[in-house]
């Protein structure tokens, strides 16, 4: 299945961040997901769901595969399906945008689209999922990759993990992982077990999201809108498990637009908003880091996708109030590094890798 386009999935870079966190006493590495021919992470899952299904005899000529999401898996596998002569069937919500829609019929994907959230919880998500099984049912010989449960979903991403302990020696202290479905972080926490790694693996989640719990809210509260899509989920997947993470920060919408102006600003990264969560992520755990640490955060896809939303000024103002703080700190800075605080105030970050964790992951809330 690995032939034309399709070859081109996956060996995406690895490059050095030198200026996103000044004066850094540990090095930063960002893996380039955006550099996939889809434009994001997502290729990597969709072509292993589709080599799972052709090797389990699910698929085969006239095959309608149906799968439910924001965007980028979505993308991922109508290019897939485009090159393997499959039709494909994506649901999504009225939260998502012209553009990836665009993008989905360009490649020609029918769309479906799910108008109402789940009236008994589980937001747009449950609602979209429900939608596909029922498609299922009623279409004759149609697969659902199921990227929410499907182990295949996973295993595509231990090959991302062997790209970074490949390029960096295996050497690497602390990995930063962006999540929603959880087939990247549990691929990844699964390679740094069988090879025994010594990586700590810090799962980047969304504030309102449940996968590692509603941290940052009033438990008894209505769940917070996530307006920008990429990580988190209104329901739990079944790929979750408590052990693929030693810790979790959780990060919300103004976070992740800081995050992701800051990184296009100091090191020419145009990002979408789950990078700019990991680059938040990353700066606020900075002062538990421990000195010579080699530091490696998963940015998922490109920032083009995102230029009506996160990196268009009026669209913030109107959902935040006001552009965030870093905007005007990195316009004051003229590109100059700022300094860190005195470095005795550090402590290093007292986290497990994934193979000696017991109890899962626990959330890092507020500033460490």
């Amino acid at each position: 299945m690995t032939e034309g386009i399709l070859a081109a999935i996956g060996r995406t870079p690895l490059v050095a961040l030198r200026r996103l966190v000044p004066d850094a006493p540990f090095r930063i590495f960002a893996k380039l997901e955006a550099c996939n021919p889809g434009g994001s992470i997502k290729d990597r899952a969709a072509l292993g769901l589709l080599e799972g299904a052709r090797r389990a005899g699910r698929i085969r000529p006239g095959t309608v595969v149906v799968e439910s999401s924001s965007g980028n898996m979505g993308i991922g596998l109508a290019q897939a399906c485009a090159v393997l002569g499959l039709r494909f069937v994506c649901v999504v919500d009225v939260r998502t945008t012209a553009q990836n829609i665009a993008i989905l019929r360009a490649y020609g994907a029918e769309i479906d689209v799910v108008d109402a959230a789940d009236p008994n919880g589980g937001g747009f998500l449950r609602a979209r999922i429900a939608r596909v099984r029922a498609l299922v049912e009623r279409l004759p010989d149609a697969f659902w990759p199921d990227q929410y449960g499907n182990p295949d979903n996973a295993r595509a991403h231990r090959r991302t993990m062997h790209e970074i302990a490949t390029a960096l020696d295996g050497r690497i202290d602390v990995l930063f992982c962006p999540t929603s479905t959880c087939g990247t972080i549990r691929g990844c926490a699964e390679y740094v077990r069988a090879r025994g790694l010594a990586t700590t693996i810090v799962a980047v989640d969304a504030v309102g999201s449940v996968i590692f719990g509603p941290a940052g809210a009033d438990p008894g509260a209505a769940a917070p809108v996530r307006l920008i899509p990429g990580h988190g989920a209104a329901v739990r997947p079944a790929l979750f498990r408590d052990d693929v993470a030693a810790a979790c920060v959780h990060v919300s919408d103004l976070e992740c637009v800081a995050g992701c102006r800051r990184l296009v600003a100091r090191e020419g990264i145009l990002a979408g908003g789950s990078s700019g969560a990991a680059v938040t992520a990353i700066e606020r755990l900075r002062d538990r880091i421990a000195d010579g640490a080699t530091v490696v955060a998963i940015l998922p896809d490109r920032g083009e996708r995102y230029l009506d939303t996160i990196y268009c000024d009026a669209w913030v103002r109107r959902h935040f109030g006001a552009l965030p703080a870093c905007d005007a700190e990195e316009r004051e800075s003229s590109g100059a590094a700022r300094r860190t605080p005195p470095r005795a105030r550090r402590r290093p970050l007292a986290l497990r890798p994934p193979e000696r964790t017991a109890a899962g992951a626990r959330a890092v809330r507020g500033k460490a």
